[in-house]
């Protein structure tokens, strides 16, 4: 089994969750992969699909005070116009995100990925 995240190395709570992947992963004898999701982008339907791993809502999942929402004037309300915009723009995707046995979490505090390796148990 892995874990993986989508993380940004220039962001602390990227960061944070990163260090307690790693030591989860090694716990749990785990492979680990990072995705820096800055320098590969995801597209449009591996968006989505992440974004409905998390179930969350999409005003959760997307960065709307990045300065790309509102020059691209999105709307929360038109979600084919946002993926698209994702997908061009990643910084737009909140993080980071930690995967494991295909549910997902916005790791936002660092610490919500105990609740996922909990309930994944």
């Amino acid at each position: 089994m892995t874990i993986t995240i989508y993380h940004n190395p220039r962001c602390s709570k990227s960061r944070e969750t990163l260090a307690l992947a790693e030591a989860i992963a090694s716990n749990q004898q785990r492979q680990l992969i990072v995705v820096e999701y800055l320098k590969q982008p995801l597209n449009e339907d591996e968006l989505r699909h992440l974004w409905q791993q998390t179930g969350e809502s999409l005003d959760a999942f997307v960065r709307t005070s990045e300065e790309e929402f509102a020059t691209n004037n999105l709307s929360l309300a038109d979600a084919d116009k946002v993926f698209s915009a994702m997908a061009v723009a990643p910084k737009l995707m909140q993080r980071p995100v930690v995967v494991v046995d295909g549910r997902a979490v916005i790791c936002r505090p660092p610490e919500k990925i105990h609740s996922l390796f909990a309930e994944a148990v």
